[in-house]
């Protein structure tokens, strides 16, 4: 394990302990680093600083364990495909006319690349992703494969100054280094280029509410920001912030039952009732604790 820090304000600034660290090491596997897994309330010990209030987890899986667990991580999210497609396809549709040329597309994190299977509708001449699932990218279609960079997201992919737009849903929160994020994210925009990002919201409702028990406290998430640092780690690193905003996601009623604190077996139980074909179609659409941000170069 590694000690972290607070990439907003530094290290050695002092932080808060909100909750001990819950699980054994040696139990860490990939299928704990597969998105949207089943939530199963495993965490480190997650700490809020003390002078800008962003929450985090610390200490941490050395990088290098936590690179090889999501390499290995697995796809199982295909259900929710079309949901996250149209969520994401409305807040990109958006910002279109803001974006300097609807040429080149980046998405980090791309998964089987269905998002850029969005973007090539909307009418992006290129379009590239960056996937470090190794069993995700294989599931991508051939011509969105060829496009995608199975690693983690780095330095030296990409041109600089080449992207209109850099897309990133639910992925920063997972990053241990998101300054070198942002910095890299900087350098590959045109001038006047975008992010749209999507993330956790620490600070919403449903976090509130739910507390430890919130499926938002996480192994997977180094850091969770609310709308102020969301905000004050963009401008640390020198963007633009145009605008943040609420999400509004579109899910049927099995997946909001993933999501609530509810015993294994009792949670199974309902979400198999309300998988069956009938009970599909039954969608609610609620903000549910997820923000979006728009920042410029």
């Amino acid at each position: 394990m590694i000690e972290i820090h607070c990439p907003i304000c530094g290290q050695g600034t002092p932080y808060q302990i909100i909750y001990q660290k819950n699980f054994n090491e040696d139990l860490i596997n990939e299928d704990i680093f597969s998105a949207r897994r089943l939530p199963d309330k495993t965490h480190y010990r997650i700490v809020k600083c003390q002078k800008c209030g962003l929450v985090y987890s610390n200490p941490i899986l050395e990088e290098r364990k936590i690179i090889e667990l999501y390499k290995k991580s697995k796809l199982t999210y295909q259900e929710e495909i079309d949901d996250l497609k149209e969520t994401y396809g409305h807040y990109l549709k958006r910002i279109i006319n803001l974006l300097p040329a609807k040429e080149n597309l980046l998405e980090i994190g791309c998964g089987n690349g269905f998002f850029l299977e969005k973007a090539v509708d909307f009418g992006f001449r290129n379009i590239f992703g960056v996937e470090p699932s190794i069993e995700a990218v294989k599931q991508a279609p051939k011509s969105i494969k060829e496009n995608i960079v199975v690693d983690m997201f780095k330095s030296g992919f990409f041109k600089d100054n080449f992207f209109d737009i850099i897309c990133v849903f639910h992925v920063f929160d997972h990053i241990i280094n998101p300054n070198e994020f942002l910095t890299n994210c900087r350098n590959y925009l045109k001038k006047d280029g975008l992010v749209l990002m999507i993330n956790h919201n620490i600070g919403a409702w449903t976090a509130k509410l739910l507390g430890e028990k919130c499926p938002m406290i996480d192994i997977e998430h180094s850091f969770l920001y609310d709308k102020k640092t969301f905000k004050q780690i963009f401008i640390k690193n020198s963007f633009k912030v145009e605008k943040i905003f609420d999400v509004t996601n579109n899910y049927p009623l099995y997946y909001w039952l993933k999501l609530i604190p509810l015993p294994k077996k009792l949670k199974q139980i309902l979400i198999k009732i309300f998988s069956w074909r009938f009970m599909k179609n039954l969608k609610f659409k609620i903000k549910a604790g997820n923000m979006g941000i728009i920042a410029k170069k």
